[in-house]
């Protein structure tokens, strides 16, 4: 894979501080305990329903059954405090989205990082307010995106591009888009100081069934056969050279979760709410849990090409410097575990 980018505002983003991530447990190293066996595996993850995989696996217990112990757990609420807390060695191993995978990728001239399953793809929406009905009825619009250079702030500026509207990253052009929170967004929406927003779930759900916007357009529209990654699970290259059977026992509870998210919705969603409520202290209303889910394919598989996509979407925005990936995905070890229960595999091209 040649084709290959980085981004240049999320990887200057990439020197957030610690303080930027909490961690419920942590631990810099990869020694073992007093008897010698190796140290629990500390895990990251977004409180996000695109994490629902992550979320499902350590609420059921499914990483704990498959590594011999439940692993470390950290939850972050950006891309680049994922990253850099990879790269301190807080954790090993952290459900991400594919930006903030290849600014790490890129930062560390691909040494550090590397991408060894898919999780989620889908489940990114345009929302509007009713009176909007296409690409013409947007101009001197205010559109909210959650970070700039961030996946869905390039999904919205190219289609815009495509669609022969301009919008500036200093916010000037026939669009003004506006980066916010996703938080935010549901506040901003319903106050009318912004006219839509290019988000993922549950958010897009939310603007719609309690901001009484529409839906313009579902990403997946846009991209071939509907699929395109939002969530991926990327490990520091150094832990998995140093412990390949917890990174394949990993890849195990991985797929384990992935085959409960399909087979159980109702399972699924429920496990969700809890380990968000968990976190939260606020449970997700039982309408926007069963849109957000029935948007969000959860798969193993990383959907490479959208990668490669993305960049080229991206460099057309001036957003982008090209950076090769060619060894970012090391998809072996899971291949090995699908193998083994009679699974497709799953590939990088």
């Amino acid at each position: 894979m040649h084709r290959t980018f980085r981004l240049r505002a999320a990887a200057a983003a990439l020197t957030v501080l610690a303080g930027a991530w909490t961690l419920s447990a942590c631990g810099g190293d990869d020694k073992g305990g007093k008897d010698g066996a190796a140290a629990p595996l500390k895990l990251g993850y977004f409180p996000n329903i695109t994490h629902a995989t992550a979320l499902v696996g350590i609420q059921k217990g499914i990483f704990a059954k498959h590594l011999g112990v439940a692993p470390k757990t950290a939850t972050f609420n950006a891309g680049p405090a994922a990253v850099e807390a990879l790269f301190s060695g807080a954790v090993d191993a952290t459900f991400v989205g594919p930006n903030p995978t290849v600014n790490a990728w890129a930062k560390s001239h691909g040494k550090a990082v590397k991408v060894i399953s898919g999780a989620a793809s889908g489940g990114v929406s345009f929302v509007v307010k009713p009176g909007i009905n296409g690409p013409q009825d947007l101009k001197g619009k205010k559109i909210a995106t959650p970070q700039l250079g961030n996946t869905q702030d390039v999904a919205l500026r190219y289609w815009l591009k495509k669609n022969g509207l301009t919008a500036n990253k200093d916010g000037s052009g026939d669009v003004k888009v506006v980066p916010q929170e996703n938080a935010q967004t549901i506040q901003t929406f319903q106050q009318g100081s912004i006219d839509g927003a290019w988000v993922p779930e549950p958010y897009a759900s939310r603007l719609v069934l309690e901001g009484k916007g529409k839906k313009l357009l579902d990403e997946s529209s846009l991209w071939p056969g509907g699929k395109f990654v939002i969530t991926n699970l990327i490990v520091r290259r150094d832990f998995a050279d140093k412990h390949p059977d917890q990174v394949k026992k990993l890849l195990a509870g991985v797929v384990e979760a992935t085959d409960y998210i399909n087979s159980d919705k109702a399972g699924a969603e429920q496990a969700t709410n809890d380990a968000l409520t968990k976190l939260s202290g606020k449970p997700i209303k039982q309408n926007v849990l069963d849109a957000a889910f029935k948007n969000i394919t959860f798969t193993t598989d990383p959907v490479a090409p959208s990668l490669v996509a993305g960049a080229q979407h991206a460099e057309d925005i001036g957003l982008l410097d090209k950076v090769d990936l060619t060894g970012i995905y090391d998809l072996g070890p899971l291949n090995d575990v699908l193998k083994a229960q009679g699974k497709a595999q799953v590939s990088d091209k």
